[in-house]
Order: C-alpha cells, then structure tokens, then sequence
C-alpha cells in the first residue's frame, strides 16, 4: 500500500487562494459583464451573487479576519507581559525600543528611496491621461506630537476594546515592569501568564489550521470585485510598484539579515512563508500579528522577550511596503501632472514618509492619508490619488506581506544582538511543524 503525506500548511494555504483566485475569476465572467459574453439569465446571476459572493465567500473570509483580529489583543498584552516580567535588566527595554524603531526607520527610508528610483527609471506616469472625474476626500492625520500623547491610555480597557495596539504597548509594558518589581506576589501571577499564554498560542495554531478555507473564501470574493482593465491600464505603476516589493522584500532584508545578523536569507524567507500568505490574503499586519509572532518565536528562533515587543511595535509602525507605494505614487503622479520635482523634493518625501511612518500609527486608511501628507509636502494634487485607487486592492496585499516580513527581519536582528536567539531553531527547517497540528487527548 502506498503511504500518502499528508499536505503541509503552506501547500494547503496556497491550494485554497489558488482555488479562490479561480472560482471568483470565473464568478466575475458570468456574472460581471455577462452581456458582453451571452445572454443575462438574470434571477441565476443574482442567485450566484447572494448565495456565494454576498453569502458563503463573505460570512467565510469575514468570520476568519474577524478570527484572528480577535486574538490581538489578548496574544499581544500576555505576551508581552510575559516578556517584559521576565527582563532581569529594566534598561533592556530602552535598547530594545532604541534598536528597534531605529530599524523600522532605517528600512522605511531604504524602502521609499528604492521606490523613488525604480520609478524614475522607468517613469510609469508618462502618457497616462488626467481624469477630469479625479477627486480625493484627503482627512488629515494626527501631528507625531498628538501620536506621542494618545501613546498613553487613560483608560487601558478602553484601549483593548477599540484595538489600540499603542497604548496596549503601552500598558503591557509597565504592567510587566510592576510584576518583575512586585517579588512572590509578581512571580505567580507571571505563573498564570505563562499558562495564558501557552492557551492563547494553542488557540492560534487552531485558527492556523482553518486558513485554507478563510483565504479560499477571502480570495473567491475579492477577484469577483477586481477590474482586470483598470490593472491593465496602470499596468506599468503596477508592474514598478510590485518589483520595489519584491526587490525590498527579498534583496534588501536578506542583505540587512546577513550583514547585521550573520543569519541565512533563505532558510529566512522559507520560514517566513505560512505568514507572508496570511498577511496576503488578509491584508492587515494587526490581523496577521498572531502568525507573526508565533513565526518570530516558533520558527526563527526569537526569544518571546523580544518578539512580543518587536513584532507588535512593527505591525504599528513599520510600513515599509507603504512606503514604496508612496514613492512609486509620488513620481507617476508628479509624471501625469507634469511635475517636475527637485532633487530636494525627492529628499522632503524620504524624509515625511519615514517620519510619517511612525506619526500615524494607528489611523485608518493610514497608507492613503500618508501619501496624502507626501503630496502636500511637495507641491502636488492629492486629486491624484484617486488615479491609483482602483489597483491598490491587490497591491495592499502584497504590501503586508512585505510589511510583517520586515516585522519578523527586525525581530530577528535585534534578538540576535541581545543574546536572546536561539540558533538551533532557526537552522532546523521542520521547527514548530508539529505546532501546525492539533492533537485532542482522551
């Protein structure tokens, strides 16, 4: 008898988008212009679209992001708790901020110049017409002075109930601090944590194993919505924008990652895999955070002392792959409005994506507002976002996966130079394999 191996994740993760890719492609030939094709059977397109689009594939990817979004708070807060209690050196925590927000910084401003020259080598903005129907409501965003004071919660069950991952940084941290100073009375309630702890990563690994049907009904409903001609007709904003992805994703953190750690990129980038398609499919870093985390630890080798603290820290921050979206934004606008921008220019838009970065954390729509902020700066109509808005659905998504790839770089350079790395985890390409599994015990 043959003996069959049973799929892994990421070969059952890939089957399912592939397959969603597929059926929502083929639900968008019926039932988007099916006058251009055949004849309308109106009552069964408007079957297929309630029953499946509006029905299965919506409750499916909305019940499995909703999933995970409610594991990141109480993932992020314990876990941290646990790592910060567990710190022997109080100015730990100083360097791990200081080497970690100097990172984010560093690859955010490395991402934007990369994107700024791709684009004006290869000037994706020439010849594209203005639309006269161009218009962007353009919200502002909070000054990093307000961001610094809103750090700080007033009311820290307030901050977990509205998803404020600042201030339950915030509050994680000092509440972690308390326990390590707190004696006998600390060390058991470090006790309960722990255990939280070990209850709360079990419970990802359940959720781990239900995302080929969460991105199959994710991707099945999100390609029955993509217009394949507004792609084609930025295609080559698309194309540069995707390249800078790809080269900061895969050349620049692998050579950070030797340089700064002495670490293989590629047993890195393989293990980063399973929570690179999860950051895809579901387009939110915070979403993603706890694959990322349990990746950063599980997979890579990251002492949970300094993944709890760097991982939500980046998914907060860190937006590197926005930041080459607002580079590659800024030069086609500038090329269909016929801008001609300065070298200075260029230098102003590395210089307020980067710091943009960190001061408007947490705000909604926060990639649109930042570039919103970079067109300001530099003397260009904000009118002009509206162009790219109809290809920035798929390009999100790729973006996060660069995004939370970044997390766990970080992450794993800043452990690496605290001492708190193990490196037979991450030499061992089947770590945490048997944490993808779920045993039930009699």
């Amino acid at each position: 008898m043959i003996s069959r191996t049973p799929l892994g994740l990421t070969s059952r993760i890939m089957i399912g988008m592939v397959l969603g890719i597929l059926l929502g492609s083929l639900i968008k030939f019926i039932i988007g212009d099916e006058s251009d094709y055949f004849i309308s059977f109106g009552l069964f397109d408007l079957a297929i679209k309630g029953f499946f689009v509006d029905g299965l594939f919506h409750i499916g990817g909305a019940v499995f992001v909703a999933s995970l979004k409610m594991l990141v708070v109480p993932l992020v807060f314990v876990s941290l708790v646990c790592g910060t209690c567990s710190l022997s050196d109080p100015k730990k925590l100083g360097r791990l901020g200081g080497k970690s927000i100097g990172l984010y910084l560093i690859t955010t401003a490395i991402a934007i110049t990369v994107a700024i020259t791709l684009a004006l080598l290869i000037a994706p903005g020439e010849g594209v017409p203005i639309p006269a129907d161009a218009a962007f409501d353009n919200k502002q965003a909070p000054t990093l002075v307000q961001v610094i004071i809103n750090m700080f919660p007033t009311n820290p069950i307030s901050a977990m109930a509205s998803g404020n991952m600042l201030q339950v940084i915030v509050f994680a941290l000092l509440f972690g601090i308390s326990m390590a100073l707190s004696g006998d009375a600390g060390k058991r309630l470090a006790n309960v944590f722990e255990d939280l702890n070990t209850v709360i990563l079990k419970l990802v690994t359940i959720l781990m194993n239900l995302a080929p049907i969460g991105v199959f009904c994710l991707m099945a409903k999100l390609f029955t919505t993509i217009e394949l001609d507004m792609i084609a007709r930025l295609a080559k904003y698309f194309f540069v924008v995707v390249l800078a992805l790809l080269i900061h994703g895969l050349i620049n953190y692998s050579l950070l990652l030797k340089l700064l750690a002495n670490l293989n990129p590629l047993i890195f980038l393989m293990k980063m895999k399973d929570a690179a398609l999860f950051a895809f499919s579901t387009s939110s870093s915070s979403a993603t955070m706890p694959i990322t985390l349990e990746t950063a630890t599980k997979k890579l080798g990251a002492n949970n002392s300094v993944a709890s603290f760097t991982v939500p820290l980046g998914a907060t921050i860190n937006m590197d792959g926005t930041a080459i979206m607002q580079g590659v934004a800024t030069v086609f606008i500038a090329q269909v409005f016929s801008v001609d921008l300065t070298l200075s220019d260029y230098l102003m838009v590395i210089l307020t994506a980067t710091l943009a970065s960190v001061g408007t954390a947490g705000v909604p729509g926060v990639g649109l507002i930042m570039l919103a902020m970079v067109l300001n700066q530099v003397g260009l109509p904000v009118e002009g976002i509206a162009i790219i808005i109809g290809v920035d659905r798929l390009l999100d998504m790729t973006r996060t996966a660069v995004n939370i790839t970044g997390d766990c770089m970080v992450t794993c350079i800043v452990a690496k130079s605290e001492g708190e790395f193990d490196q037979k985890i991450f030499d061992d390409l089947n770590a945490a394999k048997d944490l993808e599994e779920i045993h039930f015990k009699k």
